[in-house]
């Protein structure tokens, strides 16, 4: 072979490479992964999706992309992420939080939707049925709205003298009248009075944190919420500076400096949605994977938190408590 056509052979193959390249890269699948809130906010669940995701085999780039969207506190902004991810023709949405698989439901009937959720995802119309969900969406439900009852009871043991206990309620949110109910109804089953406060800003927090007083509320329920979970250490601090004993909905409160938390591990069931991500990477359908219901409740207590706000844990509960902080 003559010099010049071995130089202008090995020219070509050179700048074939980056194409080959570039094909692989291609060819990596994609995961859009759809939330309300902020990157920062909800960082441990994100963490605990691609755990799940790694589970399955995919570990973000290395063998799989994830587009992320954050709808930094403006579910307004949902239907337009949403519909981005669509015409990125992505592998399969993870929608996390109510909002987000709404309008992610919305944006498409045909590519795959991993949902996680607060709600009863049947009575909402996510899915036909949690055994057999049919159609494009799938996912798992920590129900934990269902919990309002709970907490309100559990706050009441631990500050037995309160009369009065508000709950702190998104109303933009689609359960948010459930959980009202639900406070209410533990109310009357206690002899307490529910005072209901809204917020769906920062704003918000603040306000509802500077009524309690006037109202005489002896305890505050955090109902779920994503936008309250990415305020969690503004909550925590306002509820220590006001010395109101807190009852949150997961563990992250707790740590941030809030006095309890009790309901599922929602993390893990984010390390669950990144499992069926991956599940569905690999071939299978959404409506054939019966949707999953968190089942690991836990109680934390920080006792610090504790003897700031001058409370005195029973210790029966400190016995019950999976996690105790000091």
């Amino acid at each position: 072979m003559k010099r010049r056509e071995f130089i202008i052979l090995l020219g070509g193959a050179a700048a074939a490479w980056p194409l080959a390249a570039r094909a692989q890269q291609a060819a990596m699948p994609v995961v859009g992964f759809l939330n309300s809130e902020t990157a920062t906010g909800y960082a441990p669940f994100a963490a605990g999706f691609r755990k799940g995701l790694s589970e399955s085999g995919f570990v973000e780039g290395r063998n799989v992309e994830i587009e992320y969207r954050w709808a930094e506190g403006h579910n307004d902004r949902l239907p337009a992420l949403a519909a981005e991810l669509v015409r990125l023709r992505v592998a399969v949405i993870v929608a996390a939080g109510t909002p987000s698989v709404l309008a992610a439901k919305a944006a498409t009937t045909t590519m795959p939707i991993v949902f996680s959720t607060a709600v009863d995802p049947v009575s909402e119309g996510l899915v036909a049925s949690l055994n057999r969900p049919g159609g494009n969406v799938t996912g798992v439900t920590n129900l934990g709205v269902e919990l309002v009852q709970k907490q309100v009871e559990m706050l009441h043991q631990m500050v037995p003298n309160a009369t009065v206990i508000a709950v702190l309620v998104n109303p933009i949110q689609p359960f948010a009248e459930a959980a009202t109910k639900d406070a209410r109804v533990a109310g009357r089953a206690l002899g307490l009075q529910i005072h209901i406060a809204h917020a769906s800003s920062e704003r918000d927090i603040n306000a509802a944190f500077a009524t309690l007083t006037q109202v005489r509320a002896g305890g505050l329920v955090i109902c779920p919420d994503p936008f309250s979970f990415s305020r969690r250490a503004q909550i925590a601090a306002l509820a220590l500076r006001h010395a109101m004993p807190t009852i949150f909905y997961t563990r992250e409160f707790a740590a941030a400096g809030g006095l309890m938390s009790y309901g599922v591990n929602i993390a893990d069931g984010y390390r669950q949605v990144g499992i069926y991500a991956g599940r569905i990477l690999k071939g299978e359908r959404p409506g054939d994977l019966p949707v999953q219901q968190s089942t690991k409740f836990e109680l934390t207590i920080n006792l610090t938190t504790a003897k700031v706000l001058g409370v005195d844990v029973p210790v029966y509960l400190q016995q019950l408590a999976d996690e105790v902080i000091e």
